[in-house]
């Protein structure tokens, strides 16, 4: 049937009447495009003629059609029929009539582009490449089948440049001789073609090609214009090969520098050509630039304000801080001049330094030194487009700044954050000038600079309120103003007002509250939404504190409030504007509340309403805790009642961000508001609080039981709310004590609420005691119960046993004691619970009034189990904190007496230690001399666990006593046992926290003779030293910036594989390899990992990734996982670097992806790999969102093959959507 329909519709494609074959060609394509669509080989043969023809059919609108019928014709046909095709259009292309040339060429394309199969592809390109060469190189040919010839191979060799690799060398030498056509169109052309073709070149041909450019580069005698179409070659070269092209840097670059500074004066394009080549190579070829930085700085510079048509007579700056309002007309100095192409030198030399900033972090406090002043003083620039520019470029050198510094908190004169701080008064100079311009688009760049300049130096702009006030009112009020210019300007002083002390504003809060409270009122949301969060800040600004001082509000309060309360009741506008509304009511209220009272009983209600609304409920849960945390303490008598049954039913709601909100507010609330609230409606929330402690959200359960804490808490809750905890509360919180995933705030309130219940009326010591401890007996439904389990109940008992009293403490104590004694051989979770509660309780109350429980408590050394030897040291240790005096001599006794038993009472000892504080610590120096000469005694043991244990024991005491530790730790590192230094240096790991110590000034001068252990022959050494440095990144950077250049290199190092540390052990039927070097190299990359945090400007990323991290990425399951995670963040803070070597990185990430694990591999090793998948799709995933990765042809074919697969491609989405 499908044949019939074609053999009507061929026929009356033939006709004479157009509209007939218009028509007839229209329903070709739909049918065409119809699924399940199949031709004979007889109707192939035809169509395709007939196709074919109507590319020449005279109405232009059927030749149309007959192209978009190309497209799914191809799909449909054999091969041989798209041969043929093909090499008819070439035909007609390279001889036919000049008014068809066009659409032949349109056709082939769309042949090329739609073709099925690679394979086919092949066929095609060996039929008609050698035509296309002909085309090209044949002598007779007309600028116009050269230009259409070098189009269309353009389209092939980027599609299938890969296909071609036996034809490049022909194709090479047919193209390079066309750069030096005298026509520019063929010259263009020619430039793109060799581009498309230089991606699949290989590393020789590509050598070829561009000692061909540099050497026509190289000759002075040829024509200006062929010099700049070779100059454009090499940055296009640079862009489509990225960082193979460093090679070639040595003879490009000192060329186009050179062309730059000699070119005539009216030569603008050759520079801008240079400029923009140089700026391919810096963002390309990170590596191998390095050593013409300097060169290309000073160049950029020098350009950056060429302009030699035109005379500034304003040079000398002005210090005119005043604001003058200017005159419509023109300002008599402007001059335009449209044949002044200069700004085209300045815009490549903006951008150039751009690439220059962003991708050389190490060089930034020169930039500042040199390019920052010369910036700022070109925001005068007087071309727009060029100015724009230079502000984005300013911006890059922010952004970097902040990405540099970030985490560091002092700044010496050599930091760029202290460079930037001397320069803000200039910066804001010159800013303030371009916020006085007509032009909309320059004041939207003058605000984005000012914005990024707070987001680095938060509180940079104290002294420059009053002289940037004008800007943003005129930007608010004008007319002229856009929506955009104002939503910049309300952000920025929206970020102003955050960072700053509230003070600093007060003298100008009249210029700055007047047109923000009437950006409330316009009519686009943005703007509205933008505007109601500036007046959230401007609330803060104007009363940050209850108590009166020096600044009049009241003159603000009625008309912030009437311009809020408009929006808040407005019903018909967008939820981002009436959720903000919502936010900044809250805040009014909760400031200015008693300069309102006449206004709340009709504000609240209405806040009360968006409680119902579901769109706005969230927010406005959230206003109501603001307000009900007001030091004003104001009278909510008319919303209470309502409120609360309000959030009540709010705790029902599967909403997990609405019930996290509720409980923090009803705590609030309750707090401030109990006296208000009845008994009654105290039950109702217990009731419904007690279905959310679970462990499956421990965070809500830390709320949860913080308001059930709250309400039994307070005075006035009567004996039935104390009866509801007990029934409905109490047995949801020993079913979470047993869980091993309690932990942090949520076990805290867990304490308290046992706390509280003792202190709470009808609920006895002893049942609630029982309770707990028998929460750790084993049972049918639950099994045993985790270890980390013992542990919370044991701190549960412990706070219980304290709040009791002295005399239930002490009863408990010896009914555990008594556990002990009674069978110290059986592994009894019982025996394992009373020694981690007595440790407990030790720890809190001096237990010394029991005698001998000490050595009640090392009987259990003995036991046969190794948790119950485990808990015993813990105990000990713990009891021994609660009297230093008399325990602390008996351990250090022990340790030199009883060698057996040496690691677990170094564990106790380690608990003494690690609970002191740094500050009041309860050490005498006879103890810590005593402590430290055992210690050091055991850094030789051959035992891992208990060299550990000495090194954090060492570190924590040094952290105590730094002046005698450093030094003796330091004169350890000489020391001929390896055991010995790698101990002393892991003992320094221990003693780097986050929080300034005193130790720091002394461990800053001696700590490179710890971390530079990393040279060390002793393989254990090296890794201390590794995870010394790695633990100095996360917690003290700057403890280690000034080694950095000398300790990169070897911790480069230590990430390759050495074949020496390799061993074959024979196991009888098979042989098992060992890789000794392992956990090295994992911890040297995850410690590069910590460097890109805390150090970016001293990690030169680009010789880091080739060699050593393409080796990590082809490395161990354990070495893999580590250096995805640092390919994910060098994609983000240096996509340049990473760009430059794309090509590379595929390979090692496309086998990961498609390794497959044996048929016989265990579940372990099936998870494991799929974990590695995902890992390797997740760093693919950060590459595909550079921009410019399209230029590598591996990385978009390693695109293509993860969409072909069903599998990959569901994989790489979840995780994309993460």
């Amino acid at each position: 049937m499908a044949n019939l329909t074609l053999t009507g519709i061929l026929e009356k494609m033939t006709g004479k009447d157009k509209d007939y074959r218009y028509m007839a060609t229209s329903d070709l394509l739909n049918e065409l495009n119809r699924e399940g669509f199949k031709l004979d080989v007889d109707l192939e043969v035809k169509l395709s003629n007939v196709v074919i023809q109507q590319l020449d059919d005279a109405a232009g609108d059927v030749s149309g059609l007959a192209v978009k019928c190309l497209a799914p014709l191809v799909k449909k046909i054999h091969e041989r029929q798209i041969l043929e095709m093909a090499n008819k259009l070439c035909d007609k292309l390279l001889n036919g009539k000049e008014q068809h040339r066009d659409i032949s060429s349109i056709a082939l394309k769309t042949i090329v582009s739609e073709v099925p199969t690679s394979s086919i592809a092949q066929s095609i390109l060996v039929s008609i490449s050698p035509k296309l060469i002909r085309g090209i190189t044949s002598q007779g040919m007309s600028t116009e089948i050269k230009c259409e010839c070098l189009d269309i191979l353009c389209d092939v060799l980027h599609k299938y440049g890969n296909l071609m690799a036996s034809d490049h060398e022909v194709l090479l030498g047919a193209l390079l001789p066309q750069l030096s056509s005298n026509h520019a169109s063929v010259r263009k052309k020619a430039v793109s073609c060799v581009a498309s073709l230089a991606s699949s070149l290989s590393d020789d041909l590509l050598a070829k090609a561009t000692v061909e450019v540099v050497r026509l580069l190289r000759n002075k005698a040829i024509k200006p214009e062929i010099t700049r179409t070779n100059i454009q070659m090499i940055g296009a070269l640079s862009r489509a090969v990225g960082y193979r092209f460093g090679a070639h840097l040595g003879d490009t670059v000192p060329i186009l520098i050179s062309y730059c500074t000699h070119a005539s004066e009216n030569d603008e394009e050759l520079r801008e050509y240079s400029l923009q080549a140089l700026e391919s190579f810096l963002l390309r070829c990170s590596r191998d630039i390095s050593p013409y930085c300097n060169d290309i700085l000073h160049l950029t510079l020098e350009y950056l304000s060429y302009d030699p048509n035109f005379t500034d007579n304003m040079e000398e700056d002005t210090d005119d801080e005043s604001y003058v309002v200017e005159e419509d007309d023109e300002s008599a100095n402007e001059y335009t001049d449209d044949e002044d192409a200069s700004w085209k030198v300045r815009r490549a030399a903006a951008k150039c330094l751009a690439a220059l900033i962003v991708t050389r972090p190490e060089l930034l406090s020169r930039l500042y030194e040199e390019a920052c002043p010369k910036l700022i003083d070109r925001f005068k620039e007087r071309e727009e487009n060029v100015k724009m520019d230079v502000f984005n470029t300013f911006i890059e050198l922010l952004r970097q700044t902040g990405n540099v510094t970030k985490g560091q908190t002092d700044f010496d004169e050599s930091s760029p954050r202290y460079m930037l701080k001397q320069d803000v008064s200039k910066v804001v100079r010159s800013v303030n000038k371009q916020l006085r311009e007509k032009s909309i688009k320059t004041k939207v760049g003058a605000f984005s600079v000012l914005k990024e300049l707070v987001v680095v130096l938060p509180d940079c702009l104290a002294d420059h309120i009053g002289s940037l006030t004008p800007g943003i009112e005129k930007a608010l009020c004008d007319k002229s103003s856009t929506s955009n210019l104002k939503i910049e300007a309300l952000v920025f002083t929206r970020l102003v007002l955050a960072s700053h002390a509230p003070s600093v504003f007060h003298p100008h809060i009249k210029a700055i509250s007047a047109p923000v409270i009437s950006a409330v009122g316009e009519r686009y949301y943005k703007v509205t939404a933008e505007a109601l969060r500036v007046c959230g800040e401007l609330v803060r600004v104007l009363r940050p504190n209850i108590e009166d001082y020096g600044f009049d509000f009241k003159l603000y309060v009625q008309p912030i409030y009437n311009a809020i309360m408009a929006r808040l009741t407005n019903q018909d506008q967008d939820q981002e504007v009436k959720e903000c509304a919502i936010s900044c009511m809250g805040l009014v209220v909760s400031s200015f509340g008693d300069q309102l009272s006449g206004d709340l009983p009709a504000c609240l209600p209405v806040l009360v309403d968006r409680m119902g609304n579901e769109i706005t409920r969230l927010t406005a849960v959230k206003a109501f805790a603001v307000i009900a945390a007001s030091p004003l303490h104001l009278d909510l008598s008319c919303v209470l009642e309502h409120v609360i049954s309000e959030l009540t039913a709010f705790l029902r709601k599967a909403n997990r961000a609405l019930r996290q909100a509720t409980l923090g507010t009803l705590n609030t609330l309750i707090v401030a508001y109990g006296d208000k609230i009845g008994s009654s409606a105290y039950e109702v929330i217990v009731v419904e609080l007690s279905t959310l402690i679970s462990d499956s959200d421990l965070h809500m359960t830390a709320l949860a039981l913080e308001l059930c804490c709250t309400l039994m808490a307070d005075s006035r809750s009567g004996p039935n709310v104390g009866l509801t905890v007990r029934n409905k509360v109490l047995p949801q919180a020993l079913t979470l004590v047993r869980s091993s995933l309690l932990q942090g705030q949520a076990l805290l309130a867990l304490q308290n609420f046992f706390r509280a219940l003792v202190y709470s009326a009808n609920t006895s010591f002893d049942v609630l005691l029982d309770s707990l401890l028998s929460t750790a007996k084993s049972s049918a439904q639950s099994g045993g119960v985790a270890k980390q389990a013992l542990f919370s109940i044991a701190q549960c008992v412990a706070v219980l046993c304290l709040a009791a009293g002295d005399k239930k403490c002490s009863s408990t104590v010896n009914m555990l004691t008594d556990i002990l004694k009674a069978d110290g051989t059986t592994n009894s979770a019982k025996q394992h619970l009373s020694l981690l509660c007595l440790g407990e309780i030790g720890r809190r109350k001096d237990l010394s009034s029991h005698t001998h429980i000490e050595n009640i408590v090392i009987e259990s050394f003995q036991s046969p189990f190794e948790e119950i030897k485990s808990a015993a040291s813990y105990a000990l240790g713990n009891i021994a904190v609660g009297n230093l005096s008399k325990y602390l001599p008996f351990i250090l006794d022990k340790i030199d007496n009883q060698q057996k038993k040496q690691y677990l009472l170094l564990h106790s000892l380690k608990e003494v230690i690690v609970r002191q504080s740094v500050d009041k610590a309860e050490f005498d120096d006879s103890s810590v001399e005593k402590i430290t000469n055992l210690l050091f005694n055991h850094c030789e043991s051959e035992e891992e666990g208990v060299r550990n244990v000495v090194a954090e024991c060492l570190g924590k005491i040094a952290l105590i006593e730094p002046g005698k530790l450093v030094p003796a730790l330091k004169e350890r590192t000489t020391s001929a046992a390896g055991f010995t230094r790698a101990t002393v240096v892991i003992a320094v790991k221990y003693s780097i926290v986050e929080r300034q110590e005193k130790i720091d000034e002394i461990l800053y001068p001696e700590i490179s003779s710890f971390l530079m252990l990393i040279k060390d022959h002793d393989q254990h050494v090296r890794r201390a030293a590794v995870l010394a440095l790695s633990t100095a990144a996360h917690n003290k950077p700057n403890l280690i910036k000034s080694l950095l250049p000398e300790v990169l290199p070897l911790l480069y190092d230590q990430t390759v594989i050495k074949k020496e540390l390799i061993r074959t052990v024979d196991l009888g039927p098979f042989k098992h390899t060992v890789d000794d070097g392992l956990e090295l190299r994992k911890a040297a990359f995850e410690c590069v990992d910590t460097l890109l945090d805390s150090c970016l400007d001293q990690v030169n990323p680009s010789s880091f990734i080739v060699p050593y991290l393409l080796s990590g990425l082809d490395d161990h399951y354990d070495v893999k996982m580590p250096c995805h995670l640092i390919l994910s963040k060098l994609a983000d803070k240096c996509p340049s670097a990473v760009l430059a070597v794309l090509d590379s990185l595929v390979d090692p990430l496309q086998k990961t992806i498609n390794f497959r694990t044996k048929q016989d591999a265990v579940k372990q090793e099936v998870d494991r790999n799929e974990d590695m998948i995902r890992s390797a799709l997740r760093t693919i995933a950060s590459l595909n969102r550079i921009s410019g990765g399209d230029c590598s042809h591996k990385f978009k074919n390693l695109m293509v093959e993860i969409s072909k697969s069903q599998s990959m491609w569901e994989k790489y989405s979840s995780i994309r959507n993460e």
